[in-house]
Order: structure tokens, then C-alpha cells, then sequence
């Protein structure tokens, strides 16, 4: 990202009106905050915005403001497409079916795969929150209380607060800069980070117990009837891969979540010195070395087997 794809991404508002921001499925707090921030940044800025996530918003993010603006389906007729947080445009879901190739794609994944005319990415970056936050330093674009919140939110949940290994000073300076307009740090971090519903940690159970470990790998997988089970509401893990990779007898963890559509999430969370984006990228996923995710089609049985025995010829080739 550099200094005319800068001057292009704020030529590229100035000139539109009615502007659409999106973001991935499955929704996490950087694709939450980051289209909040970004949306709320371009409302100051007099632009007609819409905010869309085909999953909508999950419950743990419902007290930052505006959250209740984002719509699952979008309507009418755009400017400016606008995508945040999202490594390819598969993730999007169906939500570009009838706009064609977006015209931002605003991102810090590695493997991302620059699906938009204008690619503002930056995998340096610890969140995409953290990008729109430089954007809006370099245009002079307004930040006020809410954009904060939503920004912080996504710098907090994916560095898992600030204790990834890309966390450095510049994010903790952002971080506090985002403090100084007023986002309060603890709450954010309580909310987003802490709190877990009854159901969400009904559904960890379920995950729990059918935990598996060989050498130096652990995972576990939850089944549609889990979800069902525990009431749980979301097409995710309700976050069960980070609790399996606190476990300090391991080096990759992985998370299967099998889905309504003949499909399984795949999420792989990994030590340093292993990457974990390389297995994912073999199965149409992306991520970061730490961090990756796919979604893959097929039982899951069958897509376990295939992903761990990806895993072990990676572990084994990291030895």
C-alpha cells in the first residue's frame, strides 16, 4: 500500500455518493469493527452507506454503535463497493452476486488474493481495523467515539489482545490513540474477548468432549447436531480453537465445524515457527502463519482425515 493507492482510495470516495461496505462470513471482530469503522468514518464524511454482512452480526458485538445498521443483503445501486477484512472474494458469500468485481479490497491477510480493482493491502498489519485506521490519519478522514470503539475491537480480537506475534508498538499505539478519543479498552476487551453465552460454552462442551492429541497435534470437530444441542446460535466455533491452542503440549491445533451446506469450516491456530496459511491455501483457505482458516467442501469425515493428514506431513517437514 502506498502513497498513490492512498490518493486513489480517497479520489475513489470524494467522488461517490452512495457507497456499499462488506465484509466476510462468519463474521469476526476485525470484519465487524472494520466495516463499522469504515462506515461510520464515511457517514461523517456526508456519504449514503450501506452496511452489509451476509451472516449479519454476531450478538457478542451488538453493544458497539451502529452494529444495528449492518443488513444482510444489499440493495439498490453503489458507487463504490468497498471490501474489508477478506482474503478472497469466495468468503464475501453471495453478497457481490450482482455488483461483478468490487472496487476496494482493503485487507492484511498474506494470502490475499487481490480481487478488487484497487487492492489496499497490507499484511504487515496486525488487523484490516488497523489499515483504516492509517487510511483515515493520511486522509484526514474524522474519527470520533464510535469509529474508535469499532476500530479497537477489531485491533483486540485479532491479536487476541495484543498477544499475537505481529503485535507491535505501532499497534499499541494506535490502540492508545483510539483510548485517548474515549473507546474503553477493558469493556471492549470484556465484551468481545471475556463474555461467552450459555450456549457458547455448551457448544465448547460438546467440542471438548470428543478432544483428540497426537505428538504435537490436537483438534477436535462440532457437528451440526452439536449446535443444535446447545442452542447455539452462529455457524462458527463460538471460539473453541483459541481454548485448544492454549494447550502447551501443542504446536497446531484445528477446529472442524461442519455446516449445513455440505461443507466444513476448517480453522488451524499454530506456534511461531509454523505456518499454518500454508495447509490452509492447499484447501481453498488463507489466513496468516499463526492463523488460517478454509472452508471445504464434503463430510466431515472425509475432510477431517484429508486436512490432518496435511497437517502431519506440515509438522513433520517443520522437525
Amino acid at each position: 500500500m502506498n502513497k498513490d493507492q492512498i490518493e486513489a482510495f480517497g479520489d475513489l470516495v470524494s467522488r461517490a455518493d452512495r457507497i456499499l461496505i462488506i465484509s466476510h462470513i462468519r463474521p469476526d471482530g476485525d470484519a465487524v469493527g472494520s466495516t463499522l469503522g469504515l462506515g461510520l468514518i464515511l457517514e461523517e464524511l456526508g456519504k449514503d452507506v450501506s452496511l452489509v454482512l451476509e451472516d449479519g452480526v454476531p450478538k457478542v458485538f451488538n453493544h458497539l454503535t451502529g452494529s444495528d445498521r449492518i443488513i444482510r443483503e444489499a440493495i439498490g445501486v453503489f458507487d463504490l463497493v468497498i471490501v474489508v477484512d477478506c482474503s478472497d472474494i469466495e468468503r464475501i458469500g453471495s453478497v457481490l452476486d450482482e455488483f461483478g468485481e468490487p472496487d476496494v479490497n482493503i485487507d492484511h491477510h498474506p494470502t490475499n488474493t487481490h480481487f478488487a480493482k484497487l487492492n489496499l493491502v497490507r499484511d504487515d498489519a496486525v488487523a484490516t481495523a488497523e489499515i483504516i485506521f492509517d487510511l483515515a490519519q493520511e486522509l484526514a478522514f474524522p474519527l470520533n467515539l464510535p469509529i474508535a470503539e469499532a476500530l479497537l475491537t477489531g485491533l483486540l480480537t485479532d491479536s487476541l489482545g495484543f498477544r499475537t506475534s505481529n503485535s507491535n508498538p505501532q499497534t499499541l499505539r494506535i490502540a492508545a490513540e483510539l483510548m485517548e478519543i474515549g473507546a474503553n479498552l477493558p469493556f471492549l476487551y470484556r465484551k468481545a474477548m471475556l463474555e461467552k453465552s450459555i450456549q457458547a460454552v455448551k457448544y465448547w462442551g460438546q467440542g471438548l468432549s470428543r478432544i483428540q492429541m497426537e505428538d504435537r497435534l490436537v483438534w477436535t470437530s462440532l457437528t451440526l447436531e452439536d449446535r443444535i444441542a446447545a442452542d447455539y446460535p452462529g455457524r462458527d466455533d463460538a471460539d473453541l480453537i483459541n481454548v485448544l491452542a492454549r494447550i502447551k503440549e501443542t504446536d497446531i491445533s484445528i477446529v472442524f465445524v461442519e455446516q449445513k451446506n455440505g461443507s466444513v469450516k476448517v480453522s488451524w491456530r499454530s506456534r511461531p515457527g509454523f505456518d499454518v496459511s500454508s495447509i490452509a491455501t492447499q484447501f481453498g483457505g488463507g489466513g496468516h502463519k499463526p492463523a488460517a482458516g478454509a472452508d471445504i467442501k464434503g463430510d466431515l469425515d472425509r475432510v477431517q482425515k484429508e486436512v490432518l493428514e496435511a497437517t502431519r506431513k506440515s509438522l513433520q517437514k517443520s522437525e
